[in-house]
């Protein structure tokens, strides 16, 4: 009895038990001699029940049992058996299924079954047995009252699941029927069902044609964007068909088909032949896949002439460019499933492009029309560079901030990576406008440019895309102010007065200080003749965005992608490239939009593909000693940024030798000694307590292991070094440094010490450890003496002092 019903707690908060009893309550209702409102509320309940939550639910073998019977009763309403479907797929994969559509005439029932079977995930070949009753149906006159139009999404589903399901002669007989329910609907519209009410009129009005999206009454065939009140059988199957078309082709349409070497006629001369088939009855004569070809071809023609009308709706505008993208994706098919169409489209495709191009609302259809002239230009004789440029350059600079441009975008270009270098220098050259969509969606995109950066990088765009890198958050912080600037009244975008100094960075975009540096970061393709150094201002100016999220989730981006870049770099570096970009490393290292956690990161990243660019090129420590000598000479580098100071301080230790360069000779040896004996002597000195500073522990280290290396390869500087080292117990034990340093930090400090100058006690077992000979530089047996280093001093100090701590005063 309705008044006395329980009402059940939310959903996702039934128990079990309750769950049964509530089941077994449906059960109860459906057994009884009427199915009603009761019994659809409980239904709508259990269905509910079983689907809000990520856990399968168990019902009773008896009860799903139940659920089929109810499903294919023939008595039963058809609102009980939408729903007991619906709760059978939410309990799918069941393993006692009892269902089979094999004698199963009624084509919704038909419908409401599959879609149960298909849910199990064909384990037993359910697809398969779905696939052949449907097209056992179809390829049938159907009873009056039935309607083709329930199978087609079922048909789509078994596709999708198992396209292989089908035999030839099945997908020949479909082939057939799509043909007809493209090219002859009714241009008719339909007639509105009676609704059976007291003043339902029996005398309805003759139905009038179907018009276009303008209002126009059509005048030729119908497509899904013909527009009526109401709509026909054969009207509906035309829309179906449209819509699974493309999957029917790509699965289907190219099987059996001949190449254009194998036909005695031109690509030209069949194209000919194509265009008399179409208005000829000959084409019902065609094989079935070659007629839905053909047939499917008009049909996208005409969608792209209807897509030119102005729709009196919105809606119908949105629907238009849908149905464009969808067209000339389809035509793509066709041209690569039979080129006799290639030309018609290639024209064709050329006009519509040049109609949309200067439309911004129609961006997404010039994904797919690019994607025809990328997989037909070279056939088709065409150029189409003025396509790709279009595409490249305004696309980005203008419809950065649309997301799903964005996304769709950055697919394309990732799928189509390796024909665009093949036959376009446009892509590589367009980088600085691909990164727009980078620095204004990062988190999204992130995946898909790590895999197309690969792609952008060669020699001549590696510095720039360097600097970019570098730039991301900058150009993030860029792309925020020029949005604003586009979206303030044409009278305040007036150029500001140069004598002024611009008070905000919306001021400094017009600003004629700062124009020329917006235009750069903003630039559209690539500059390599450009100085980055001319961002310097604009950096600072932006700092003021620096907080703001998006640009702090970009800024996150950027490590990532610069491990990538040096990785990549890596496989097609030579020497002078090596050295250019050591260079940019250090110098931009001080040139890094300001975010803390950023630039630690990225000085993170730096300092360890340094060590990995000095392995690839070891004499670059000679080549670039000019550079390098004044980086290491800088103390400021040492607090700002630790971890590229100690790494290229190692790299001196290790690469400065004649075993790496022949060129290496001892006053080199002597001025890199000098500078580094200068920076540690400056950071060990002692000062009274109010200006003693603290350094990395590391920092410290590396400079006394690299000074001895360096004279353990000029042994006139042992004795400097040695002295040097012995005074650090004075260091260590100082009150002024003992207040800034822990006790940790210090104790090794001193253990490190004394190693390395009892090492240099013995300096030809210090030169064998240091200096590796040419012949075993890089060999397995020098790697492990590098590996166990810290073993060995430590051997050696044990040898010669049995306390390591008694170190001379």
């Amino acid at each position: 009895r309705p008044g006395s019903r329980r009402p059940l707690p939310p959903a996702r908060e039934i128990q079990e038990e309750e769950l049964r009893r509530f089941a077994s309550r449906v059960a109860a209702l459906l057994q009884g001699p009427e199915l009603g409102p009761e019994a659809v509320d409980c239904l709508q309940r259990l269905h509910l029940t079983v689907a809000a939550t990520k856990y399968p639910r168990k019902l009773d073998g008896k009860f799903v049992e139940l659920l089929q019977t109810v499903l294919c009763s023939s008595k039963c309403p058809e609102q009980i058996q939408v729903l007991c479907a619906a709760i059978l797929r939410e309990m799918s994969p069941y393993n006692d299924l009892i269902l089979s559509c094999d004698e199963i005439q009624d084509t919704k029932l038909l419908s409401l079954v599959s879609s149960v079977l298909l849910a199990q995930g064909n384990k037993k070949a359910e697809a398969s047995a779905v696939g052949q009753r449907i097209v056992k149906v179809l390829e049938r006159r159907l009873p009056e009252g039935q309607s083709a139009q329930y199978l087609l999404p079922v048909l789509s589903n078994v596709i999708s699941l198992s396209p292989e399901s089908l035999t030839e002669e099945q997908t020949n007989v479909v082939s057939r029927k799509m043909a007809d329910w493209l090219r002859y609907a009714s241009i008719q519209q339909g007639v509105a069902q009676p609704s059976g009410g007291f003043f339902s009129n029996p005398r309805t009005r003759q139905p009038g044609p179907v018009t276009e999206v303008d209002g126009a009454i059509a005048t030729d065939f119908f497509t899904v964007l013909s527009v009526g009140q109401y709509y026909t059988q054969d009207q509906w199957l035309n829309v179906q068909a449209f819509s699974m078309l493309r999957n029917w082709l790509l699965c289907y349409g190219g099987k059996g088909l001949k190449t254009p070497s194998s036909d005695d006629k031109s690509g030209m001369d069949r194209s000919v032949m194509s265009v008399v088939c179409t208005t000829s009855t000959s084409s019902r004569l065609l094989p079935p896949k070659e007629r839905l070809r053909e047939k499917a071809f008009e049909y996208c023609q005409r969608l792209i002439e209807q897509s030119n009308r102005r729709p009196l709706k919105k809606d119908d505008g949105d629907l238009q460019k849908a149905c464009l993208i969808e067209a000339v994706t389809i035509m793509d098919i066709i041209c690569k499933q039979d080129s006799s169409y290639m030309y018609r489209a290639a024209s064709f495709l050329k006009i519509l492009h040049g109609r949309i191009c200067g439309d911004a609302t129609y961006a997404r259809a010039l994904l797919p029309i690019a994607q025809f002239f990328l997989n037909h230009s070279k056939m088709a004789a065409v150029d189409s560079d003025a396509i790709y440029k279009h595409l490249f350059t305004d696309i980005p600079a203008q419809l950065f901030h649309n997301p799903s441009l964005a996304f769709e975008f950055v697919q394309f270009c990732k799928d189509n990576s390796q024909l665009f270098i093949e036959t376009s220098s446009i892509f590589r050259q367009s980088f600085p406008n691909l990164f727009k969509f980078l620095a204004w969606n990062s988190p999204p995109l992130i995946s898909e440019f790590v895999d197309l950066l690969p792609f952008l990088l060669d020699a001549g765009t590696a510095i720039e895309i360097f600097h970019l890198l570098l730039d991301l958050p900058c150009l993030t912080a860029a792309l925020d102010i020029q949005l604003r600037s586009t979206a303030l009244p044409t009278s305040e975008r007036a150029a500001s007065d140069p004598a002024v100094k611009p008070a905000t960075c919306l001021e400094a975009f017009r600003h004629p200080l700062y124009k020329s540096m917006f235009q750069y970061l903003l630039r559209t393709k690539s500059a390599p003749e450009d100085a980055p150094e001319r961002l310097i201002p604009l950096r600072q100016l932006l700092g003021s965005l620096a907080s703001s999220p998006r640009v702090v989730q970009c800024a996150e981006t950027v490590p990532v992608l610069l491990e990538l870049f040096f990785r990549v770099v890596a496989e097609f570096a030579d020497g002078p490239l090596i050295n250019q970009l050591v260079v940019l490393l250090l110098q931009r290292s001080d040139q890094l939009y300001e975010i803390p956690a950023f630039k630690d990161d990225v000085y993170r990243v730096l300092s360890s593909q340094l060590v990995m660019l000095c392995k690839l090129h070891p004499a670059l420590i000679v080549e670039l000693s000019k550079e390098i000598l004044e980086f290491s000479g800088t103390v400021s580098n040492i607090q700002n940024k630790e971890a590229i100071f100690t790494h290229v301080v190692w790299a001196i230790g290790e690469y400065m030798s004649v075993s790496y360069d022949k060129r290496c000779t001892v006053e080199q040896i002597n001025r890199f000694f000098e500078t580094l004996e200068a920076m540690l002597f400056e950071i060990t000195q002692l000062r009274p307590l109010a200006s003693t500073s603290s350094y990395a522990p590391r920092a410290i280290s590396v400079l006394m292991a690299t000074l001895t290396k360096l004279a353990a390869r000029s042994q006139d500087l042992i004795p400097r070094v040695s002295m040097f080292l012995s005074k650090m117990r004075t260091f260590v034990q100082s009150p002024a440094v003992t207040s800034v340093y822990c006790e940790e930090d210090l104790e090794e400090i001193l253990i490190r010490a004394t190693e390395l100058m009892n090492l240099l006690k013995m300096p030809s077992v210090a030169q064998f450890v240091f200096t590796p000979p040419v012949d075993v530089a890089s060999t397995r047996f020098q790697r492990e003496v590098n590996d166990s280093l810290p073993f060995a001093l430590r051997i050696v100090t044990h040898l010669l002092e049995p306390s390591p701590g008694c170190m001379p005063g």
